[in-house]
């Protein structure tokens, strides 16, 4: 099962490649009936379960966790969940990417903590370190670091025009 988890976590890094590079591709794929936000996200969703799936097929689940545990998980899905509320569905799923007028947002954690989604993703796969073994962790941390470097180097140009 090892080599399969190891596909599984890293699986949906080559789509957010993909799609960073290729928004026009995207967008003409996605026509004009189908937002291009909303489709990433309902693939998106897919994927995340594919990791799951990876990592629990891998674990070895205890009670009670560790320490460390709470605190990171909380406040790593509380940096997901404030991304998301002040994103929104069309800022977190490359909605400036494919077109969108996303409007910037300064409120916390933007400003605060740089590229708060993966540091609160991170955070939450750190935090199961206990149950899930390392390499699974860094494979996956791995795909985050990847994404914030490819995603540092945006160039307006290569945005996608909207289908009209």
């Amino acid at each position: 099962m090892g080599i399969l988890a190891c596909i599984g976590v890293i699986s949906p890094f080559p789509f957010y490649y993909f799609l960073w590079n290729q928004p026009q591709t995207w967008v003409n794929l996605c026509g004009k009936d189908r937002d291009p936000s909303k489709t990433m996200a309902m693939v998106s969703h897919v994927f995340k379960l594919i990791q799951f799936v990876s990592l629990y097929s891998v674990s070895t689940l205890s009670w009670p966790p560790p320490l460390y545990f709470w605190p990171l998980i909380l406040f790593g899905q509380f940096l997901n969940f404030r991304v998301y509320q002040l994103l929104g569905e069309a800022g977190t799923y490359y909605g400036v990417r494919f077109g969108k007028n996303i409007p910037w947002v300064t409120e916390f954690p933007f400003g605060t903590v740089k590229d708060p989604q993966y540091v609160g993703s991170i955070m939450s796969l750190v935090a199961c370190v206990a149950w899930v073994p390392f390499l699974y962790i860094f494979l996956w941390v791995l795909g985050y670091l990847f994404m914030i470097h490819v995603e540092s180097k945006e160039d307006p140009a290569s945005r996608a025009k909207p289908l009209s």
